[in-house]
């Protein structure tokens, strides 16, 4: 399938507000938006949900284990609340998360719902399943996409989805551009499948 952008077409993009990788392209796209005209539309999955009953190293397993709640937390504020909520959320997470180092989940958590205005009472599903079908839903649409190999973030347009970019720095105005350009160039090549190189460097926040 050929791939095309067309001024203000619409960007899907899958995070998990705890992985700095999709954060590092979640501020990347802001600054496509601004020079190519695309709007992003953001969506919820959850690495928790992903790796739920695979054989992982212990620390892995453990970090996985303790993952769930930010992402329950937006699946449950856009139910309640709408769409238009989960980019702010995300925002103060990921914020608190990644440049604040923030390591305590449920304070993170809290303090984001009081940035955005949103009812406290959100937190509690951050330790139930309650909300877990609504989120695989998003979750799913995604992986099943791009194929359950890959992690977040992955990125749609058209139908069209890829894992990634994972960038560190965030290239900034137009050089933002050229890299979607190139995403979208390769993303929409019949058959491309996979173009990758050993990470030199961990997320440098800015």
């Amino acid at each position: 399938m050929s791939l095309e952008l067309t001024a203000a077409q619409t960007v899907e993009m899958w995070f998990d507000p705890i992985c700095p990788w999709a954060w590092m392209t979640s501020r990347w796209l802001l600054e496509v938006e601004a020079v190519r005209g695309v709007e992003v539309r953001w969506q919820v999955m959850s690495l928790s949900m992903l790796n739920d009953g695979r054989d992982l190293p212990a620390d892995y397993r453990a970090l996985m284990d303790g993952s769930w709640g930010p992402s329950r937390v937006i699946t449950a504020a856009q139910r309640d609340h709408g769409v238009g909520v989960i980019k702010p959320l995300y925002d103060a997470m990921g914020t608190r998360f990644h440049p604040g180092a923030q390591t305590d989940r449920g304070r993170v958590i809290e303090e984001s719902l009081a940035q955005v205005g949103l009812p406290a009472e959100l937190a509690r599903h951050a330790d139930s399943g309650e909300i877990d079908e609504l989120m695989r839903v998003s979750h799913q649409r995604g992986i099943d996409l791009v194929g359950d190999d890959v992690g977040t973030p992955i990125i749609a347009v058209d139908g069209v989805a890829f894992f990634g970019p994972v960038v560190s720095p965030v290239p900034r105005g137009e050089a933002a551009g050229r890299l979607w350009d190139g995403c979208v160039l390769v993303a929409g090549t019949p058959g491309f499948f996979e173009l990758k190189r050993t990470r030199t460097v961990g997320p440098i926040f800015e």
